[in-house]
């Protein structure tokens, strides 16, 4: 049985604390804007755009990964103490609503440059496993998104929580998204003749279907419970990832037939 006792701060530096869940955004940013420019992207243009779109990336990130939390999961409470809502150094960020900025993002981004989105979009979704998995490693060393209890030899305790072995569940989500995932797009995108925007609506659908699997060893958020029956926020999400990877799936090729 493993005892968690990381230490959410890397290293200090003056006065400030620099935190492996920091951390685990800029790696993700960084390798995963290697790994495009360097395996990925053939064409100059789209190389130097693709640097630019950088920007445009992070701050979408920023602002649908905190909008996302505050809407999805803990409305009330941010209804109640707008201002907190910028302080975002305290936690509390939602991939579905950083996906969200993504999107969002780089349809701007596209649009002002007139390259068709899905271009970006598709680059994005190989590499974006990268960033997943650093950010649930960060989620195991915090001992947050902690999973259910379990009396596997493989259950990990969290002192901060309590003394009872839970499913290490960042990590089933740091393989499943992080590893098999990358592997899974990055195998589609090098297939010759791949219409452009399968990838990204590929991404959509294993990271809902892994999400969905995964949320059943995951505590449900606390302020939120369980939904509907046994369905957390996650699931629900999830399963309308999965629903409309596979409506503009068809879409897409519909146009193009």
């Amino acid at each position: 049985m493993f005892t968690n006792n990381f230490d959410p701060v890397a290293f200090s530096l003056f006065a400030f604390e620099i935190r492996w869940y920091s951390l685990s955004y800029i790696f993700g940013i960084l390798f995963g804007w290697f790994h495009c420019k360097k395996f990925l992207i053939k064409d100059k243009i789209i190389s130097s755009l693709f640097d630019d779109l950088i920007t445009y990336l992070i701050v979408g990130i920023i602002i649908g990964g905190r909008l996302g939390y505050v809407i999805f999961y803990n409305l009330e409470y941010y209804y109640h103490n707008l201002i907190e809502i910028f302080f975002i150094w305290e936690g509390g960020m939602s991939f579905h609503g950083g996906l969200i900025g993504i999107i969002v993002s780089t349809y701007l981004y596209s649009k002002k440059h007139k390259i068709n989105k899905y271009v970006f979009l598709d680059l994005i979704s190989v590499s974006a496993p990268i960033g997943l998995f650093f950010g649930r490693i960060a989620n195991f060393i915090n001992a947050e998104l902690i999973g259910k209890t379990t009396n596997g030899n493989w259950g990990v305790i969290y002192p901060q929580i309590d003394s009872v072995p839970r499913h290490p569940s960042q990590l089933y989500e740091g393989f499943l998204e992080g590893i098999v995932l990358f592997i899974i797009l990055n195998l589609i995108y090098q297939k010759k003749n791949i219409k452009i925007g399968t990838v990204s609506f590929a991404f959509l659908f294993f990271y809902g279907i892994f999400r969905f699997i995964c949320e059943f060893f995951r505590e449900p958020d606390p302020q939120l419970g369980y939904l509907v029956g046994s369905f957390s926020m996650g699931m629900l999400l999830s399963l309308l990832m999965i629903f409309l990877a596979i409506i503009f799936f068809y879409k897409i090729d519909a146009a193009k037939t």
